[in-house]
């Protein structure tokens, strides 16, 4: 007998999906969310747009979401923002994120006078913006808004008292320097507390802010998390004020010639706030211009990372071969590496297991868990493409699973573009990035099966990441979102 399956009673005149719990409707219509316009200047969260004249159940559910990460493309979708949080100041209550990594000043068919005129983003309207905005938790800010980010605006971020993250992301205008050292400098004019509330911050290639920004800042922040300073002028004395409260997971140091090798490698070992949390670090460095680490440090630091970390950056420091043994560890949790310079192409495939033609004990070999390797330093002298492409020693082959990018200098480059089509047949595709220049392992195409199985593709899509799906992230996120803009050009392109 058939057993009859009674629908649910619904009285109430609305569908099941309007009954559902309010914040479980806001988590399924946060999936429509789309961070990244399509394309150009075209509307973005069309589905959004169309929910909100559905009903009023669902009108109110999706205003939250509308509202709650709020990405400014350019002058005039600022403009009209902040005219209608204006005009309704609730809507202003429910902004968590305020993103301008987006932000393009050129434009909508409209010379560099005609968008002086129009005054849109200007430091009187951002301004205007921030304070309509209570609850503010995230600001994403780029060198294209640098001369707007007035004493005031700066203030105001840093004292609300619910923001966790800020990134001033290549902000390094005269303007942008001369107000955060009225905010922050030795002879500042502005009372802030002594305790700050963020954990993420970045200031990603702000080259132009001195070291006594850093000095007053970084001790009133006890929770911070995440900290990018690339190539800034912060210094050994300042890096040792972060409290011991914190608990760093990012740290990004690279190009910053005012820290000195030593003085790295103790706080990297003993400080706190970072020794037993690492999950990234990056001490990239252009060794034509300066180096933090030498052979001496590098032997130091290795042992006393731990199995925390993910992403290691050592790009422009002084390596050996007698460096590799330290390596393999930590090649065992590591899932992104860059190694220095010296090194041969000989010296690094032992990282990826043992060959048949080495006598040693494969079943006691530990496998790797690399996806991406930057051997970059490497000139082409050293990087040997006779050793890259034999079968027997390459670490192209499928059994360097499961590595998937290998970026290389300038000049390597070049020489692998010339060989594409040697590079096919062992399953690799040769790409470029901006600046750099990569192999990457064509999966889909010549790895679809591995000893029978289907091997499941994978994305590059990590916590730590943050939204990001890219190996070889450059820079600290300090959000979870999509990766665009300017953003994306700091990570993946330079």
């Amino acid at each position: 007998m058939e057993t009859m399956v009674e629908k649910p009673i619904n009285d109430s005149g609305q569908v099941l999906l309007e009954n559902l719990p309010m914040e479980l409707l806001g988590n399924i219509i946060d999936q429509l969310v789309t961070d990244i316009l399509p394309i150009g200047f075209q509307s973005r969260n069309i589905d959004l747009m169309s929910l909100l004249l559905t009903s009023r159940v669902l009108h109110s559910a999706t205003l939250a979401t509308l509202y709650s990460q709020v990405t400014i493309s350019h002058s005039k979708a600022f403009h009209k923002f902040i005219t209608h949080v204006a005009a309704h100041p609730a809507l202003g209550t429910m902004v968590r994120r305020l993103d301008f990594s987006h932000f393009n000043p050129i434009g909508l068919g409209m010379t560099g006078r005609e968008r002086a005129e129009t005054q849109n983003l200007t430091v009187q309207t951002l301004l205007q913006c921030v304070k309509l905005l209570p609850n503010l938790q995230e600001f994403l800010a780029q060198e294209h808004i640098d001369d707007d980010l007035s004493s005031d605006v700066i203030w105001t971020l840093f004292q609300m008292p619910r923001v966790q993250a800020l990134d001033f992301c290549t902000c390094s205008s005269t303007l942008f320097r001369d107000a955060i050292m009225n905010v922050f400098g030795n002879t500042c004019s502005f009372q802030l507390p002594q305790v700050l509330p963020i954990t993420r911050l970045s200031f990603h290639s702000c080259t132009i802010l001195p070291s006594a920004i850093f000095e007053s800042l970084l001790p009133r922040l006890p929770n911070l998390t995440h900290l990018d300073v690339t190539h800034t002028r912060i210094t050994d004395e300042v890096l040792a004020t972060i409290p011991r409260t914190a608990r760093l997971t990012h740290l990004n140091l690279s190009k910053c010639c005012s820290l000195s090798g030593d003085k790295v490698v103790k706080f990297l070992g003993t400080h706190p706030a970072v020794k037993d949390t690492i999950v990234y670090l990056n001490l990239l460095m252009d060794a034509k211009s300066h180096k933090i680490l030498n052979a001496m440090d590098v032997t130091k630091l290795l042992p006393t990372l731990p199995s925390t970390l993910r992403s290691l950056n050592l790009k422009g420091s002084e390596m050996s071969q007698n460096h590799i043994p330290l390596l393999l560890p930590l090649t065992k949790h590591l899932e992104e590496l860059g190694i220095g310079r010296n090194l041969l192409y000989e010296d690094i495939s032992p990282i990826f297991g043992p060959f048949s033609n080495e006598a040693m004990d494969n079943a006691s070999w530990i496998p790797h868990t690399l996806h991406y390797l930057d051997i970059s330093d490497l000139e082409p002298d050293q990087l040997d493409l006779g050793l890259l492409f034999r079968s027997k020693t390459s670490i192209l082959e499928r059994g360097t699973m499961p590595l998937e990018v290998i970026e290389v200098g300038e000049k390597a480059f070049k020489k692998l573009k010339d060989r594409e089509h040697i590079c096919k047949p062992f399953g690799w595709v040769v790409k470029e990035a901006g600046r750099r220049g990569m192999l990457a392992r064509d999966i889909v195409k010549t790895n679809t099966k591995l000893a029978g199985e289907e091997i499941q593709i994978n994305d590059g899509c990590r916590s730590w990441k943050m939204g990001a799906t890219y190996w070889g992230m450059r820079k600290v996120p300090v959000a979870r979102a999509e990766v665009c803009g300017m953003y994306e050009l700091c990570m993946f392109k330079q």
